[in-house]
């Protein structure tokens, strides 16, 4: 739960930055570094799931159609 209350926590910030009144550089460096906390959360999510997920169901599995089958 904590990943997801600091995903919130930056997506407001990101929301609310350009209203805050800051120099533009400042902005920048802001923006850079939340677009840089997004992405590392974002894969931290996908490890997590990606490693919930059994090994049966990550292969892909084979279709075979039936076609010509004797008629």
């Amino acid at each position: 739960m904590r990943k997801e209350r600091t995903l919130f926590i930056i997506g407001l910030w990101v929301i609310i930055l350009p209203y805050l009144g800051f120099p533009p550089s400042w902005k920048t460096f802001f923006l850079v570094a939340s677009g840089f906390a997004l992405v590392y959360l974002s894969y931290l999510f996908y490890t997590q799931v990606k490693k919930n997920i059994p090994e049966s169901e990550n292969r892909s599995k084979t279709f075979v159609d039936n076609i010509g089958s004797g008629e």
